[in-house]
């Protein structure tokens, strides 16, 4: 059973059957619709970006699967906040400020990728990416929200209601 692998970037939601997918997975055999509606699927989030898209094809069967990488999480804090660059000097300049919410969306984006088994630790970890970046969280020093959250202060936006 031969499988092979088709790594590409694809703007996240807008991938088309023309190039770079088309002629990289036209050769395969596999439905061409059916793949860009599942890597579309799977991008919307990451609208305006370049996303590393993963298709897995089974040459024998024609199955395929489609697995998206996340950018940075980094890059997605300076699109959210549309922002070139982090801070030169992290300690002392601060160049934008982040809210728990926006957080809690790039948390949900990059939730694969983070190493927390929820949302409330998710928007921790992309929290403390903004202490080396001289990003604020709500005025406040990146810690400072972190510790707020652990203390419950945000779990009206940060807990899901089951």
């Amino acid at each position: 059973m031969a499988k092979e692998t088709i790594e590409i970037l694809i703007d996240g939601g807008k991938a088309t059957p023309g190039p770079p997918l088309g002629p990289a997975i036209g050769p395969l055999g596999i439905n061409m619709m059916q793949v860009v509606e599942q890597i579309n699927q799977k991008t919307v989030d990451f609208e305006g970006m370049k996303v590393p898209v993963k298709i897995i094809v089974d040459v024998g069967t024609k199955e395929f699967e489609v697995t998206v990488g996340t950018p940075p999480t980094t890059a997605l804090i300076k699109d959210e906040l549309n922002i070139e660059k982090g801070s030169q000097d992290p300690g002392l300049d601060k160049v934008a400020d982040l809210k728990v919410e926006q957080a809690l969306k790039i948390a949900r984006m990059k939730f694969d990728a983070l190493l927390s088994n929820d949302y409330k630790n998710a928007a921790k970890e992309v929290i403390g990416t903004c202490v080396s970046m001289g990003l604020t969280v709500e005025g406040k020093d990146p810690r400072e929200v972190q510790q707020e959250i652990d203390q419950g202060k945000y779990d009206d936006v940060l807990v899901e209601s089951a």
